[in-house]
Parts: structure tokens; sequence; C-alpha cells
């Protein structure tokens, strides 16, 4: 059996910095913990992230206490979002409605989607029947859950948009989606710090 176990991060502190470099809130470096804890009595074989730093610093108690090092993968990334991407309900909704609509410099989620899946394929080849943790962001994580679960949507979406961080452990055998569970979360605003 192949274990997978996805990181979404902590609560970003968004006040320097860009979509690359924002670290983690005073709220969110504590709440890291949380994850640590429900991760605490498994043994990775190797540790795999989003290049970006707040999905870094949520998964570093767990890799420097297993004395691991993290592999970054930038196809494993956040969604780029375009002019006013993230600002408002609606666009959300219209997003998960139809997974090509993208605003002016955006990514669709279909294209989000595709990246992610990609590398997770691969992913599932190389660490076959081992335990792999991911380090990984709310939508890039719901478009893997909704690749293997059409039925996670916008709904579903919405009810995690504010868990940070939120952690899940989805099992293959050898290719075969067997599933996910949900393991821990922490509510918090997705906007954090300004």
């Amino acid at each position: 059996m192949t274990e997978f176990y996805f990181v979404r991060h902590a609560q970003p502190d968004y006040r320097s910095g860009n979509n690359a470099t924002f670290g983690l809130s005073d709220e969110g470096i504590l709440d890291r913990m949380t994850a640590a804890d429900a991760l605490k009595d498994i043994h990775f074989d190797a540790v795999i992230s989003s290049p970006y730093r707040r999905s870094m610093e949520t998964i570093l108690p767990v890799v420097e206490k297993q004395g691991l090092s993290i592999i970054t993968d930038a196809r494993l990334r956040e969604r780029d979002s375009g002019i006013n991407g993230n600002s408002n309900f609606d666009l959300f909704k219209k997003r998960w409605s139809d997974f090509s609509y993208h605003e002016d410099g955006g990514e669709s989620l279909s294209e989000c989607q595709d990246r992610n899946i990609e590398a997770l394929n691969e992913l599932i080849e190389k660490y076959k029947d081992r335990s792999l943790l991911i380090g990984t962001h709310g939508t890039s994580l719901s478009t893997i859950i909704n690749y293997f679960e059409p039925t996670f949507g916008f709904e579903s979406f919405m009810r995690i948009v504010d868990y940070m961080p939120y952690v899940i452990c989805m099992k293959f055998e050898g290719n075969k989606y067997m599933g996910f569970t949900e393991l821990a979360y922490v509510h918090k605003a997705i906007h954090g710090k300004k």
C-alpha cells in the first residue's frame, strides 16, 4: 500500500514578500504543530513539497524530527492567481463550475489539476508501497482530490478553505486509488495576517 500524506500549509503572513515567499504567521508557526502531532507516529520514506515557503515551513517540524530533506517540485505549487483572483466568492464558484475558466493572468483549475496530477502519477510510480509526506496548498490539494473523487467540488472546497493546516492521507494499491482520510486541521481565516 502506498500512502501519501498531504499537508496543506498553516496560516500565512501576507505582509511581506510574494506568493512564493510568504512565510507563516505567528499563529501558523504554532498551528503547524497540529500537523506534526497528527503525523508523529508515521515514518516517511521521502518528503516532496511545493517550493513555496509556507508549505515547506509547515512540514519542517516533521522533516527535522525524522532527519529528512525536502525535495521541491514546482508542479505542486499553488494555483497561479491573476488579477483579483482570490478576491471573492463568485470567482471561486465560477472556477469550480467551469474548470477551464481563469481570471486575467491566472491559471484555471484544469491547468492546476493537470500539473499536480502529472507530478502525483510520477510519485506513485517512484514511491510504490512507501509513505510520502507532501507539502501542498488548498486549491492544489482540492484539485487532486477532485481528480480521484469528482463529487469533491465547490461546496467541498469551501468547507476546507479555512483549514490551515489541513492533513489528509491518500492511499493507493499499485496505481489504484483507494480513498482518503482526513487526519487533522485547524480552522483559520483564509486571508491570514495582512
